[in-house]
């Protein structure tokens, strides 16, 4: 009787149910969403990472796994590089941050085709001259830019050459030579690729570079590419974590907003209980479990919310963002949701049960 109750008070009152439901679906949606774009940036930098075909990667000293600076490197070592034994094919990229996530990057175009099999145009074609840019399918999307089209960038003008597919390293790139010049950064290097013969050479020549360049940040590809998590990079789980902070804050305080107006709205209702009978843990049950069905209920729809906000990023910033759905959160956005709401129900919950039965009836 007690679960009729339940459903028969909460379709009675469908503006209250919907807005308690929304609530909770928010709070939801926030955490899979910010989550989801966490996983779904370093997924796409590590796809794109590993599209470049290299075995191993050479990076400056002191930098982290995620921060580069412009251009600290010697272009001079990879006349090195290339002298090692069983090292196929070696090239360098400058990387040059832009605002927001963006970023573009020089490309020694010749060497990083042999080692990355060259890029697929879906229109256009390959660099001719020196104010050239290929831009990857999703920067073209999200700025509404196609072939012949002027992008500006660090205070230069560029035409657009090629629109290629994404997932070899870089949204933008440019001539090398080029981008070293406009950057004050002539003969130096971001980063330094290898290829080696075979898979059997990695160790070797990775152990042999790490000897003669002792100071600098060399990985396999899968070294590196394990490194790009949410575990690893501490900038990222601390954000994670101060945004689920936010959420159930902010969470709670809606949610519980909601159960206590819901209360008090029925004070009268709960008044009539307890003047037929109804004890107090009979009206509180009834109430925790109308928030429990709503959490319920928020939660899926939460979950189905995130979906919305997938599509919607993938629409209006394909190439800055990236979210991707993380089914292991699921679970954990929705105990922390039932959870807030659980609590939020409690005082008010309470302190209704609490109340005297005429005082309840005379409630306006």
């Amino acid at each position: 009787m007690i679960n009729k109750l339940v459903l028969s008070n909460l379709v009675h009152r469908p503006v209250r149910t919907i807005l308690s439901v929304l609530a909770i679906a928010v709070e939801v949606t926030m955490i899979l969403t910010l989550v989801g774009v966490s996983y779904g940036t370093l997924d796409g930098t590590i796809r794109r990472t590993r599209g470049v075909g290299a075995d191993i990667l050479i990076r400056p000293p002191g930098s982290s796994v995620i921060g580069l600076s412009t251009a600290p490197m010697s272009d001079k070592l990879i006349d090195l590089v290339s002298k090692q034994p069983h090292v196929a094919i070696v090239t360098g990229t400058v990387t040059q941050p832009l605002s927001g996530f963006d970023s573009m990057n020089g490309l020694d175009l010749k060497q990083f085709s042999a080692m990355s099999g060259g890029f697929h145009y879906l229109s256009g074609g390959p660099i001719k001259s020196d104010n050239d840019v290929l831009i990857d399918e999703y920067y073209a999307k999200e700025h509404g830019l196609r072939v012949g089209d002027t992008l500006h960038l660090i205070n230069h003008d560029w035409r657009v050459a090629g629109i290629f597919e994404s997932g070899k390293l870089t949204r933008i790139g440019v001539r090398q030579d080029v981008l070293q010049q406009l950057t004050g950064n002539p003969h130096h290097l971001s980063e330094i690729f290898v290829k080696v013969d075979t898979p059997a050479d990695i160790q070797p020549v990775l152990q042999e570079l790490r000897a003669k360049l002792p100071t600098y940040r060399i990985y396999t590809m899968e070294e590196f590419t394990s490194l790009l998590s949410i575990s690893s990079v501490g900038l990222l789980r601390n954000f994670i974590g101060v945004v689920i902070g936010v959420a159930v804050v902010i969470g709670f305080i809606v949610v519980f907003m909601a159960m206590y107006t819901a209360v008090l709205e029925r004070t009268r209702e709960i008044g009539i209980l307890k003047a037929v009978g109804a004890s107090s843990g009979f009206i509180l049950d009834l109430l925790v479990r109308e928030t429990l069905l709503l959490a319920v209920l928020g939660v899926l729809t939460g979950i189905a919310l995130t979906y919305g906000t997938q599509w919607l990023i993938g629409e209006l910033a394909p190439a800055s963002l990236g979210q991707e759905i993380v089914y292991e959160w699921w679970l954990y956005a929705g105990a922390i949701a039932i959870a807030g709401s659980m609590v939020g129900v409690v005082v008010p919950g309470i302190k209704a049960v609490k109340q005297d039965a005429t005082e309840a009836l005379s409630y306006e």
